[in-house]
């Protein structure tokens, strides 16, 4: 049965990324109405300020998500990612940066609601909170700030800080700093994959996944 259903969920995640690239406009598109950041000029897979889901003591690779808390395609890669973190966390650095997109209304206040909780310590304890509870306010066409907030409160968060910093500017820029790297590293849709730096096609099974990196790391 537990086959069963992660093959079901590969099948969702690819189907989603590829409906995650159609939602995200084409780079001719983007100032007329898609994601309200420009490409930065010089952008990076990774900088000093990311999120480490792992941190290794001698890191032998690097994987970078850009990612989409609505997204379905995220949220069905998200076990395949813990899994692999389970399984490299010690050899390889796990990195997760913000890649809200158009089209899911929830998705930009997700993202601002984990950098909220990264600012009291919290960040990897809220990236699992949302990803676990995704089918339960995900696509929802109006504002669930107020279980986001529920979701603080039960990661035992100053809510008093954390709804300044839900509205605090630098907050949302941190968010928007994520995307325009996103976008000036071409990504188009969620999940999108770096491998030290090379964007790598979402792989469709943990197994895939796993050989990959077992490829990288044998070289």
């Amino acid at each position: 049965m537990k086959k069963h259903l992660f093959v079901a969920a590969v099948i969702v995640a690819a189907f989603a990324a590829a409906l995650g690239a159609f939602l995200l406009v084409s780079p001719d598109d983007r100032d007329s109405g898609g994601l309200d950041v420009a490409p930065a000029a010089e952008a990076m897979p990774i900088r000093e300020t990311s999120h480490r889901l792992s941190d290794p003591k001698k890191s032998e690779l690097t994987i970078v998500e850009f990612l989409d808390f609505e997204c379905e395609g995220c949220g069905a890669m998200y076990p395949v990612v813990e899994k692999l973190r389970e399984e490299y966390g010690d050899r390889v650095t796990f990195v997760a940066r913000y890649f809200p997109m158009p089209g899911h209304r929830n998705g930009e206040l997700a993202a601002r609601t984990a950098e909220a909780a990264a600012r009291q310590g919290k960040f990897e304890e809220m990236y699992t909170q949302l990803f676990t509870t995704q089918k339960e306010w995900g696509e929802a066409q109006e504002s669930k700030q107020g279980v986001f907030r529920g979701f603080a409160k039960q990661l035992g968060l100053d809510l008093k800080e954390f709804d300044a910093d839900l509205k605090n500017p630098k907050v949302a820029a941190r968010v928007q700093a994520d995307q325009r790297d996103g976008l000036g590293l071409n990504v188009q849709g969620t999940p999108t994959f770096f491998l030290d730096g090379e964007m790598v096609a979402t792989p469709g099974s943990y197994d895939a996944f796993k050989a990959l990196i077992d490829a990288r790391l044998s070289n």
